[in-house]
Parts: C-alpha cells; sequence; structure tokens
C-alpha cells in the first residue's frame, strides 16, 4: 500500500467515521482510554449466538485510534467471535512486524508501518483491545 493511500484511508475513517454513535440496547459496552492522550472511546458491540450483529462507538480518540475503530467496525460486523479473534490476531502480527495475511486485513493494512512510531502503537490497537474487552463480557469472563 502506498502512502498517498494509507493518509487517504486513514483520514476518510477519521473524518467521516463508520458507526459513530450511541447505542445503548442490547449492547455490551466497553470502555477503554490511553493515559498519554485524549484517546476515550466506548464500544457498543451487540453479539447474538456467537455472531457480531451491530457495533458502533463513540467518544474522543485522535486520528488514528479513531480511523481504527471505524475500519475495524466495517470489518467485524457479521463475523463470529472466533473470527474476529482470528482478524485481531493478524492486526497484531502486523503491528508487531511479524508475518500476517494482508488480503484478510483490508483497509486495515494503512497501518502496517505504525511500529516505526512507538508511541502510536496504542493507538493503533486500542480498538481491538476494546473489543476483546467486549467479548469477555459477552463470554462472562472476568
Amino acid at each position: 500500500m502506498d502512502n498517498n493511500l494509507k493518509r487517504e484511508i486513514i483520514i476518510d475513517n477519521y473524518e467521516n467515521p463508520y458507526h459513530k454513535e450511541k447505542k445503548d440496547k442490547d449492547f455490551i459496552k466497553a470502555n477503554t482510554h490511553n493515559d498519554s492522550c485524549i484517546d476515550n472511546i466506548d464500544l457498543y458491540v451487540k453479539v447474538e449466538n456467537g455472531i457480531i450483529k451491530d457495533a458502533y462507538f463513540d467518544g474522543e480518540a485522535c486520528a488514528i485510534t479513531t480511523s481504527a475503530t471505524s475500519i475495524m467496525l466495517k470489518k467485524i460486523i457479521g463475523l463470529t467471535i472466533d473470527d474476529a479473534r482470528s482478524l485481531m490476531n493478524e492486526y497484531f502480527h502486523m503491528i508487531n512486524e511479524e508475518d500476517y495475511d494482508k488480503n484478510l486485513l483490508g483497509e486495515l493494512n494503512a497501518y502496517f508501518d505504525i511500529s516505526r512510531q512507538p508511541s502510536r502503537i496504542k493507538c493503533a490497537r486500542l480498538p481491538f483491545d476494546t473489543l476483546e474487552k467486549t467479548f469477555k463480557i459477552y463470554e462472562g469472563v472476568k
């Protein structure tokens, strides 16, 4: 992915985030924040029979967290929890500069070189870390 396309994906998802709103009814809610910047998001996920039926987010966050959350939501709605976790693992492999499936990640490939900015890694991870919190709530894990 060239730098222009990467920038375009990140900016578009930051300025026009997918499913950025608040929906409480029948949604699992998890909050997360980044102590080193403004990131503070609430993630709302609706799971039925292990399938992510819908998801939204609300809050204030930097361009990396907002855009990564927007892209993540586009990718996970309709997936099983297991498939979403597989996507999450591939994403984390990419961030950690390990082998990963580029085809599976789609627009998430825009963060392929985030490790060059170590202070931004947490921003890029935050959406998936929050998603895992919702899964643990759904599964009753503490």
